[in-house]
């Protein structure tokens, strides 16, 4: 059996039904390892504005620990936030693990690769970094980078599980051998929400009167945080300049500090059929998913995946992607279930929304089918086969050993 730690921030949404499909492995021993339970207790979500509950448990069906924090200034928001020096001798008590660390964006996250190296637990490093918004560093600073991580941070790691092409061209840039990597794609929880679709669509006249939305438009779908990065008011220009927005209706399923800033520009426009939904808890998303015709994602350097499009696509949705949505090559194929746009261009993303609103319904449909095919080669099944390869070679390594000292 191979004993796995997970190291987390905090509890997430997305990550809680991996670990507990996990947890039924009867390969697998698994433990979650927390640096706060930020999340748990409703606080202020900095991004969308609101006190934030998840309503669907994310603590259940799987081992877990809270490590204490001892940060001066404990949060999730900056670099310093988790200091959680507990890690030490937990995992000098340990049995020897495959210990999968997310990212490095946090003091305990490195402390735990290198301390994890030193201890003999085999590390794992899932990252999201796409190599395209790698590429609009300076060359200065991708030279340091290089260094940083490939030469310093990277010589703690034994292998790399890559989230997509983007991530894994990444990882290669920084010096990551082939053989390292292996393919353990961000997911979301695909049987739940295919069964979802699977119960709702026959429901979707009655949801949208339910939801309050029109009956005769096409729904396009905006989910996520009103905020910069995920660049909402692109789509309110866009759909501005598109020939058939008297046919149409955007749903801007989130909240955030933008809200004014659209409320202001949809009156100033005169803007019609365009609904904010406020924050939409796990349990509700699904409806409006299944009520959509269409799912777009504006979002600009700093998403590194998108995992609401994972979510549209197991509603059989067509998805326009921006390019620097880093899921968007995964994810994307341009004209069969999709179109991808230049970020930013307002024009450009008004003609992929009249390319797919000008067609008829057998086209969505079509489009939406092979969305819901491309999806199911991102999920949880995905990962656990990268978690056994690895596995495997942990098993190789030591027989090999043993062979050697034999």
């Amino acid at each position: 059996m191979l004993n796995i730690l997970f190291l987390n921030s905090h509890p997430i949404q997305y990550f809680a039904p991996l670990y507990k499909t996990i947890e039924k492995q009867p390969d697998f021993n698994l433990k979650v390892l927390y640096c706060s339970g930020y999340g748990l207790a409703g606080e202020k979500d900095r991004e969308f504005g609101v006190n934030k509950s998840w309503d669907i448990p994310v603590m259940e069906g799987y081992e877990s620990v809270i490590l204490k924090n001892q940060s001066l200034k404990p949060t999730v928001y900056n670099f310093w936030g988790l200091v959680n020096l507990s890690i030490i001798p937990y995992l000098f008590k340990a049995p020897k693990s495959l210990l999968v660390v997310h990212g490095w964006g946090y003091f305990t996250h490195i402390l735990t690769m290198i301390v994890g190296k030193i201890f003999g637990h085999t590390v794992c490093l899932r990252g999201e970094n796409p190599a395209s918004q790698e590429q609009l560093r300076n060359a200065r600073s991708l030279w340091l980078r290089k260094i940083v991580f490939g030469k310093m941070l990277f010589s703690f790691v034994d292998y790399f599980l890559y989230i997509g092409k983007e991530n894994k061209q990444f990882y290669l840039n920084n010096g990551v051998k082939e053989e390292q990597l292996f393919f353990a794609p961000y997911a979301v929880d695909n049987n739940r929400f295919v069964n979802s679709f699977k119960k709702l669509s026959a429901q979707k006249e009655a949801l949208r009167k339910k939801l309050g939305l029109p009956l005769d438009k096409k729904i396009i779908l905006f989910s996520g945080k009103y905020i910069t990065k995920k660049r909402p008011l692109d789509l309110l220009k866009a759909f501005g300049k598109c020939q058939y927005k008297n046919e149409a209706s955007i749903v801007f399923m989130g909240e955030g500090e933008l809200r004014e800033q659209m409320e202001k520009y949809i009156e100033k426009k005169g803007l019609k059929n365009i609904f904010l939904t406020g924050f939409v808890n796990q349990s509700k998303v699904t409806e409006y998913y299944a009520v959509a015709d269409l799912f777009v994602m504006c979002s600009q350097e700093g998403e590194t995946w998108g995992l609401s499009t994972n979510e549209a696509m197991n509603f059989s949705l067509p998805v326009i992607l921006s390019n620097l949505t880093g899921s968007s090559s995964d994810l994307v194929e341009e004209g069969v279930n999709g179109y991808v746009f230049e970020t930013g261009n307002i024009k450009m993303l008004a003609e992929k929304l009249d390319l797919i609103l000008g067609q008829p319904v057998s086209v969505f449909e079509k489009m939406g089918e092979q969305s819901m095919q491309k999806i199911q080669q991102y999920s949880y099944e995905q990962i656990l086969e990268g978690l056994r390869s690895v596995g495997s070679l942990i098993k190789s390594t030591r027989m090999n050993n043993r062979a050697i000292i034999g």
